[in-house]
């Protein structure tokens, strides 16, 4: 070292060389420094001596940009920031500028940062020095600083620089960067993070991107402000794709009714679409029920019904339901419902209207079963809504299984006239058991089809004398006279009995029933009887009773006119026999005499006097035997 100092003619460059070989690190140190290769010497501290402190004042003692410009790339391999970063600015280098933004950044050294920045974008105008300048500011919190660089010309990334703030939740910063670049999207997502809710809904109006508008409106529902959230809402709910997100988000943070109101003010909306007047619906059946149907009644073809029939079923709105099945021309689910919760749903009218529209006929049974349980008095009404695709038959076995038929008299009356066989036998048992013995007469009259035989079997036990009188006018209808005569005679019915007995035209039900007229001392009866089945009777037959039963005052007036008819026959023979005999011989027919009223029903003294009276058997005067008369040999 003492040679070194004292001597001055050796190559230097050299001989320090060979120190360092050497390891004399000192030596070379001492070397450079007596001649002046400070770049060097500071070289020999940072690298072999490893000594910053020592380079550091040797520096100082240079201040050589270049000595400085070794010492802070030593200092910033050594991580000291803050001292390379001070040194580089005295060495007015910014060519390391990437490592050096590293490093701080690294180590959030942005002060520092800032100062190496201004300084290297004054040697140039690289884009990344500008770019990180702006986020430096931005750490820094030096937003005026931070404005006014960008205010004026620069070649910053400042979206790039936004984004990172934004990020970093330097959200003051991010609204500057982002409001000098116009991006009303990026800058609406950071005012909101400010609380400045207004301002951010006038960014996304300009933004006008449905991202945008969501997460505006989502943060001014967290932050309770609705009016500026339904402001963001009405631009989000004409997309049918976002619509569902927005309801969600409303309903789980519980602010039913607010959402309530930004539906109803979104119906007014030019593109208010199906699914807006859908949703709303299923708000209503969840949150405001009472309002759920006047809003069926005026929009019901603007919603989804499936949809909004199941979100009805779950909450149990049975009259909403049955209006959306009407509408939706599901009529069996429709009648279904009514009848299952008919407290809520049933309504008199629309299910008259709506069960006449069933596809299902079953569903008529089950209707009427509905109505006699519940509404009995307005089975009826049901009736004649039903009657056009009932099948009657049908109908009346399932209110005689029931029970019920009296109730359903009505219907059956109008019925009536298909001239149906279940419905004539079951509005005659009704009439029966209502003793309406001339209603039953009257159907039996006018609609015959039914069982005659049965109901007269029935109809003979009744207590009730009319009921006795109808089995026999059924017998009658029947054909079956005996049984229609002996059951007059049962009860006494004399007239009937001897209407019945004529319209039989058999000669023993007649004389059967004179003779028990006789057997039961009704005189007036035989008398009566004899011109009532008067073609019927045999004259001997009568006469032979009549004398037995010495009563043949009753029975001369019969005689009279059997006397008569025998002898008008009698007089018309003679008559043809003489104009046959008048044409044989070419000569005019001699006029018989002219006719005579009955005696039987002439006074005293018209007409001539009767003829004489010829016993049966007998031939009269100038008659043929057996002309023209009929003989009946007499029955004992």
């Amino acid at each position: 070292m003492e040679y070194i100092n004292r001597l001055d003619n050796y190559d230097a460059p050299d001989l320090a060389t060979i120190c360092i070989g050497s390891e004399l690190f000192e030596e070379a140190f001492s070397i450079f420094r007596k001649y002046d290769v400070n770049t060097s010497a500071i070289e020999v501290l940072i690298v072999n001596i490893r000594n910053l402190d020592r380079a550091y004042e040797f520096a100082e003692r240079c201040n050589q940009p270049a000595v400085w410009s070794l010492l802070a790339k030593a200092q910033l391999d050594g991580v000291m920031v803050k001292e390379a970063i001070d040194s580089y600015i005295k060495a007015d280098d910014p060519s390391t500028y990437t490592e050096v933004i590293q490093a701080a950044n690294a180590q959030g050294n942005f002060e520092d940062l800032v100062r190496y920045l201004q300084m290297a974008r004054k040697k140039t105008r690289e884009t990344f020095i500008e770019t990180e300048l702006v986020f430096a500011f931005a750490k820094t919190n030096r937003l005026a600083d931070l404005e006014e660089f960008i205010s004026g010309p620069n070649h910053a990334q400042i979206m790039q620089v936004g984004e990172r703030c934004y990020e970093e939740k330097m959200y003051e910063a991010a609204k500057l960067l982002f409001n000098n670049i116009s991006n009303f999207a990026r800058l609406a997502s950071t005012l909101v993070h400010l609380g400045e809710f207004q301002n951010a809904v006038d960014s996304a109006r300009k933004a006008n991107s449905t991202r945008t508008w969501k997460e505006v409106c989502f943060s001014c529902v967290d932050a309770e402000e609705f009016r500026l959230a339904q402001v963001c809402g009405l631009h989000i709910v004409i997309h049918a794709d976002e619509l569902e997100d927005l309801i969600n988000y409303y309903q789980n943070r519980g602010h039913f009714e607010e959402l309530i109101t930004l539906m109803e003010a979104a119906l007014g909306l030019e593109r208010a679409h199906m699914g807006m007047f859908t949703e709303l619906a299923i708000l209503y059946s969840k949150y405001k029920t009472p309002k759920m149907r006047e809003h069926l009644e005026l929009f019901w073809s603007r919603v989804n019904i499936p949809k909004v029939l199941r979100a009805a079923e779950q909450a149990h709105l049975w009259s909403e339901l049955v209006f959306l099945y009407d509408k939706y021309e599901e009529y069996d689910n429709a009648v279904l419902t009514m009848m299952a919760h008919p407290t809520e749903a049933w309504k008199e009218s629309q299910f008259k209207d709506v069960v006449a529209k069933v596809a299902n006929i079953e569903l008529y049974y089950r209707a009427l079963k509905f109505y006699l349980d519940h509404k009995p008095l307005l089975v009826n009404d049901l009736l004649t809504v039903l009657t056009p695709r009932l099948d009657h038959t049908r109908a009346v076995g399932f209110f005689t299984k029931c029970g019920h038929l009296h109730l359903v008299k009505p219907y059956l009356r109008t019925v009536q006239t298909n001239n149906n066989k279940a419905v004539n036998e079951a509005i005659n048992q009704v009439l029966t058991e209502e003793e309406d013995y001339e209603g039953l007469r009257k159907s039996i009259d006018t609609f015959d089809n039914f069982d005659t035989i049965a109901l007269a079997q029935q109809l003979e036990k009744h207590e009730l004398l009319e009921f006795r009188r109808i089995a026999a006018y059924l017998y009658k209808n029947n054909n079956r006279w005996g049984q229609s005569v002996n059951l007059c005679k049962k009860d006494k019915l004399f007239k009937d009995a001897m209407q019945y007995a004529s319209e039989s035209r058999e000669v023993e039900i007649a004389e059967g029933l004179i003779a028990w007229f006789l057997e039961i001392g009704k005189k007036e009866c035989f008398a009566s009887c004899l011109f009532t089945c008067y073609d019927l009777l045999r004259p001997d037959v009568i006469l032979e009773l009549a004398w037995r039963h010495n009563i043949m005052d009753f029975a001369m007036p019969y005689v009279i006119q059997v006397l008569r008819e025998y002898l008008t026959k009698v007089d018309k023979l003679q008559q043809a026999n003489a104009e046959r005999a008048q044409e044989e011989q070419g000569q005019p027919p001699v006029p018989m005499m002219t006719d005579m009223p009955l005696m039987i029903t002439a006074g005293p003294g018209i007409g001539m006097p009767p003829p004489p009276m010829v016993p049966p058997g007998m031939v009269p005067p100038g008659a043929m035997p057996g002309a023209g008369v009929p003989y009946f040999a007499p029955q004992y």
